[in-house]
């Protein structure tokens, strides 16, 4: 089975934009576990633009399922892990103050940084996921490095998914197929929606988890949270 993993992060972009606590984050992911999600995703950036801090050390009181914390591995992100200790560490190569994670990590010319930090959260308890793109070097690596998974960076599939699903697909069940040889759980993420995602899911027969935040939202605001939560499992069926 894969599991559904919703980023919050859009409802506190919502929030942050008016100021005070409505939507209110917290009780949103207790609704959304309640609906189905089998996950809570945040990713908390430097600025505190969407989900604060704060958030995360609410949230980690509430969520009962899998909490996943994504960032860029510096000091600020390397705390909360220790302290708020979630089930999965995904970590992004992001830049400060980039809009979107848009890349995957180059764990070849990344090794020195990224094998310690790695060991340093394993050593918590804390199952660690990298953010990848399909290059097969780069995901040999990333088993070197000793992550427990790998999470595609689907931006690519989702752009070129209406023009040619059929190429779109194919770096990733070659990517799915060698992470899985090496013992790598495989995430995926990134502009994944309900149009592309029952064919990613029937391509990567082995995807173990799923983070969605901006198209599930999105659809939410036509369909209400439950209903679209309810149809992206049944995508995912």
């Amino acid at each position: 089975m894969t599991r559904l993993s919703v980023n919050i992060n859009k409802i506190a972009t919502l929030r942050n934009a008016r100021g005070g606590k409505l939507p209110d984050v917290i009780q949103f992911a207790i609704d959304a576990e309640r609906f189905g999600a089998q996950g809570i995703t945040v990713h908390p950036r430097p600025d505190q633009r969407h989900i604060t801090t704060a958030d995360c050390y609410g949230l980690k009181d509430v969520v009962t399922t899998e909490f996943n914390i994504e960032g860029y591995p510096d000091e600020r992100y390397l705390q909360l892990i220790e302290e708020l200790r979630p089930a999965q560490a995904t970590l992004v190569p992001d830049p400060p103050g980039v809009l979107t994670s848009n890349a995957g990590w180059d764990c070849i010319q990344q090794n020195e940084f990224l094998q310690p930090i790695i060991a340093q959260i394993k050593q918590l308890g804390v199952r660690v996921s990298l953010f990848m793109e399909t290059d097969l070097r780069q995901i040999e690596h990333a088993a070197q490095l000793g992550a427990d998974r790998i999470e595609l960076y689907t931006g690519p599939y989702a752009e070129y998914y209406s023009h040619n699903r059929e190429k779109a697909i194919d770096p990733y069940v070659l990517a799915a197929l060698k992470a899985k040889e090496l013992g790598l759980g495989i995430n995926a993420g990134h502009d994944l929606s309900l149009e592309n995602l029952a064919y990613l899911k029937s391509n990567l027969c082995t995807l173990d988890e799923v983070s969605i935040g901006h198209a599930l939202i999105s659809d939410a605001l036509y369909l209400g949270i439950e209903n679209t939560i309810q149809r992206y499992l049944y995508e995912l069926r």
